[in-house]
């Protein structure tokens, strides 16, 4: 069978995009998903992403990480929202499923502006702040992040946490309101470019510690710089957006 499909980026995070209206992807297939994303024998990518019908929403979006495990992730949302838009599904605003729910998105201009899961639930640990923004987040500040071995200590990190484990962000604060990041994905199991959810990890868990005032905060990550924004009240994190570009690359046939 021959498949099509479009390759999307979001900062360097990368997805194969399939639309599967027609119900023709099999979603039990982890090989496939696997091979899909095999950078030296398949396409390549951190991830798939289907977009399918949905009676209630505008469509539904289904990620897999490179291991076929499935989560949700916020700039592959992000790239499903400007692929729906390609598709035609939508026009410029909205309200899709997810695994961790309905989300409102908004695309303008190359940039995708998406309603991240409301945040109350956040654990100050000795070293490290935990918590989830759509997918478990460890998020830990650094003194070096450009030399530091983002792949070795992440992966450390990510094996201390029980099924199904946690992405690790590493943090350096660079002003007031900018702090760089660089994430370790479970499931890709590696260092991604970026992660949407990572970065929104990291904007709510330094202004829980008090790092910034500031409720909008600039994430420069290593594929390009992501924005979240927030309304903080009594320790609760709602209205939380995260915005940045949503880049289509290319799209193909391959026979699966």
């Amino acid at each position: 069978m021959n498949l099509n499909f479009y390759k999307y980026h979001g900062c360097g995070n990368d997805f194969v995009m399939v639309d599967n209206r027609s119900k023709n992807f099999k979603k039990g297939n982890i090989d496939l998903i696997s091979k899909l994303c095999n950078r030296h024998f398949g396409i390549g990518a951190d991830g798939v992403i289907l977009i399918e019908n949905d009676l209630e929403h505008d469509f539904k979006m289904i990620y897999f990480n490179a291991d076929g495990s499935q989560t949700f992730c916020g700039n592959g949302a992000r790239c499903a929202v400007s692929f729906a838009h390609y598709l035609k599904i939508i026009k410029n605003k909205t309200n899709f499923i997810a695994v961790d729910g309905v989300h409102f998105a908004e695309t303008e201009n190359g940039l995708v502006s998406l309603k991240m899961i409301d945040v109350a639930n956040i654990a100050i640990q000795e070293n490290a702040i935990f918590l989830n923004t759509g997918t478990q987040h460890h998020v830990e500040l650094v003194s070096d992040l450009a030399e530091y071995d983002v792949f070795k200590e992440g992966k450390k990190i990510r094996d201390t946490y029980e099924d199904p484990g946690s992405n690790v962000n590493f943090v350096q604060q660079m002003n007031e309101s900018t702090f760089q990041v660089r994430t370790y994905e479970k499931g890709v199991e590696n260092e991604t470019l970026a992660c949407g959810t990572g970065v929104t990890a990291v904007a709510i868990a330094m202004h829980k510690i008090k790092k910034t005032n500031s409720s909008c905060i600039s994430l420069p990550v290593e594929g390009g710089i992501l924005e979240v924004s927030f309304i903080e009240k009594e320790g609760s994190y709602t209205s939380v957006f995260l915005k940045g570009p949503a880049t289509f690359v290319y799209k193909g046939k391959i026979e699966v």
